[in-house]
């Protein structure tokens, strides 16, 4: 679960960042501190989805039900991703590097409080906190990332930090079954020990207060509105389908609950290991073009995971579908963190949450049309994807630092 660095070289001293100089010590704590922003982009995913395969177990443990312990994905979620309305303006006010230090903190004694709880309603409540401390370190590590590489090398980094994502969110099931088998509680310990160890490294910037600070107007934007839309789109159409990948698994193909994990473990494995080679492509032909690319490949996956006839081929059609959806991805993000350069935190933050909203409504658009005809409900989903097409190209080019016309966005 070891995420790859593209071995970016310390940024321009443009870039004002106090760690960055040709000093070996400096640039060697450069490189940690760029590892660490990997390391907390696995972390949220991680932390929210590793509870998957251990609902039994804390429900026995809090004696509450199963349905009940499932709720603790959705109150970890929902304040991740309404919080990140605001929380990355708020942090770019207070400072990257004290916010996230802070929420790191937080998120660690919410873990151990998690290992501690006692009963369902405190279990639930700490996964809130969870959720919301994430929704103040995700945006932020990824704005940091901008002060922390070299402006030629920021879209391959930005394809690693989606390949770090990516992998938490690939193996939290897995990793969290094994710790299911000793005590779903050492689960949250592990994570408590990751996140204090992660507040010790955290990203560059410091406050910005009084006239120098952040607004949100700026978010206030066209070119923002439509790339929320295309990120809104990536998990309506994409992302959010795994549920609706398992349903046809075992009721269509008869596939049991532990071939269908299988089946749907390659989606994730698929951004891990293409999340860098996604970022050399959106350097190369500009982040616009890469996302509508990554657009109509999915739509084509999607719709064929509807028409599979055997696992082997769900699992191929999922696959595919995880690579393209992860080429989307990557180059929302490349925009994202150069859509409001005053304001990366916050535009991340925004754009991330519409992204998670999308999760949220994957279930209720596509669970009644599923009922009507599973194929319909695949090639439904795959054909919102290209509504992504002309959103982006509905965005003006704008040319990056440093950039050839050729990878403008």
């Amino acid at each position: 679960m070891t995420c790859p660095d593209p071995a970016s070289s310390p940024a321009s001293p443009s870039h004002a960042s106090p760690i960055i100089s040709a000093s070996p010590e400096t640039s060697a704590a450069s490189r940690i501190r760029v590892a660490a922003v990997y390391i907390g982009g696995l972390l949220g995913p991680f932390g929210g989805g590793v509870v998957s395969p251990m609902l039994v177990g804390i429900g026995t443990s809090l004696h509450s039900s199963t349905s009940t312990a499932a709720a603790s994905l959705t109150a970890y979620f929902v304040p991740f991703a309404v919080v990140q309305l605001v929380s990355g303006t708020l942090g770019e006010r207070w400072g990257r590097r004290r916010t996230v230090q802070a929420a790191y903190l937080v998120y660690a004694l919410a873990a151990v409080a998690c290992a501690l709880a006692p009963t369902m309603p405190v279990f639930l409540a700490l996964r809130g906190v969870l959720g919301v401390a994430n929704a103040f370190t995700s945006p932020l590590l990824l704005a940091g990332l901008s002060d922390l590489v070299a402006p030629g090398g920021l879209s391959r980094s930005v394809g690693v930090f989606a390949s770090c994502q990516a992998a938490g969110q690939s193996f939290a099931p897995l990793i969290g079954g094994v710790a299911a088998e000793v005590s779903w509680r050492w689960a949250f310990v592990v994570v408590a020990g990751v996140g204090a160890i992660l507040a010790l490294a955290p990203p560059p910037g410091e406050p910005r207060p009084g006239s120098a600070a952040p607004s949100y107007r700026p978010l206030l934007s066209t070119r923002m509105a439509l790339l929320a839309f295309v990120g809104l789109l990536s998990y309506v159409g994409g992302s959010a389908l795994p549920f609706l990948v398992s349903l046809f698994g075992e009721q269509r193909l008869g596939l049991s609950p532990g071939r269908s994990g299988l089946t749907l473990l390659g989606f994730g494995v698929a951004g891990l290991l293409l999340g860098t080679l996604w970022g050399t492509v959106c350097e190369r032909y500009g982040p616009r073009l890469a996302g509508a690319a990554g657009a109509v490949a999915t739509a084509v996956w999607v719709a064929a995971v509807g028409f599979s006839g055997s696992g082997w081929t769900l699992a191929a059609c999922w696959t595919a579908a995880g690579a393209s959806v992860s080429l989307l991805t990557v180059a929302i993000q490349n925009m994202a963190v150069r859509a409001v350069p005053g304001n990366r935190g916050g535009a991340l933050s925004a754009i991330s949450a519409f992204r998670f909203s999308g999760a949220a409504l994957g279930p209720v658009i596509w669970l009644p049309v599923y009922a009507v005809a599973p194929w319909l409900a695949f090639t439904a989903s795959g054909a919102s994807m290209l509504l992504a097409v002309p959103a982006l190209a509905l965005m003006r080019d704008r040319a990056r630092p440093g950039a050839t016309p050729a990878t403008a966005e």
